[in-house]
């Protein structure tokens, strides 16, 4: 039974979209919703209960066997023939994406990156780096996202889905845009090898209102440095990510924690 509720938890999250616009109708033959609305749950299947609380979900007796077949099939595979079949059902999907949204900005006072951080759980930390150092705006955006993939890496975060309002960044990660200059071709591949450490990653593209809380952190660190309240984390970065010294360092850090 609890599996089959964090069934439900699970493909309530991934369709959060649908889950909120529209009623759900879920055809079982089991009793989630009596398990779901006992007063002595507890633990995590409280939690869940609480989760989708928030759709408007009924449930209905299930009279036809042809639309389980698949799921069935799914749950009674062994994990290890699912792997190689190379399937998108895998034990990472039991854990929970963070959310990460970065932004870059470069202006004749200097340049600045923001972070904003969301856990599973909703709770935010914001960051911002002053960079030390000229940068156009699209290696500002680079820069912003690989410290966010940093400092993701650095608290063991495993899923993350990263939003960024530039179109360049975006489409060069995924393949859509090639990256022609030599600059983008270096953060490009350095972004690349970050991803790796991930067990799953996504970017995203968002218009810049959705991107309010980084853009301003960016722009505070870019213009109002010294004007920081001591409630946001600044940190200044000396050179560049893709600078072969900050590489050599980077990979020694690796060898040593290793």
């Amino acid at each position: 039974m609890e599996k089959l509720i964090y069934a439900l938890v699970h493909t309530a999250r991934r369709l959060r979209r649908y889950f909120q616009a529209h009623p759900i109708q879920v055809l079982t033959d089991q009793p989630i919703k009596h398990v779901l609305t006992r007063p002595e749950i507890f633990g995590r299947m409280a939690k869940w209960a609480i989760e989708l609380g928030e759709h408007e979900i009924s449930f209905i007796p299930r009279h036809s066997v042809k639309g389980q077949v698949i799921a069935d099939f799914l749950v009674e595979l062994p994990f290890d023939m699912i792997k190689q079949g190379e399937t998108p059902v895998t034990r990472r999907d039991m854990d929970e994406f963070w959310e990460l949204y970065t932004d870059g900005a470069s202006s004749e006072e200097g340049a600045g990156i923001g972070l904003l951080l969301i856990s599973p759980n909703g709770e935010e930390i914001t960051y911002a780096i002053r960079l030390k150092f000229a940068a156009s705006n699209n290696e500002a955006e680079y820069e912003a996202l690989l410290a966010g993939l940093r400092l993701e890496k650095s608290i063991d975060v495993q899923q993350l889905t990263a939003y960024v309002d530039s179109q360049l960044l975006a489409s060069q990660l995924n393949g859509s845009f090639e990256a022609r200059d030599t600059s983008m071709q270096k953060y490009l591949e350095l972004t690349k090898t970050l991803v790796k450490n991930f067990v799953a990653f996504e970017i995203k593209q968002i218009p810049r209102n959705r991107n309010k809380k980084a853009d301003a952190l960016s722009k505070l660190a870019s213009l109002l440095y010294d004007q920081f309240t001591k409630k946001v984390m600044v940190e200044v970065l000396e050179r560049k990510s893709t600078d072969e010294d900050t590489l050599m360092a980077t990979t020694q850090q690796k060898k040593t924690a290793g």
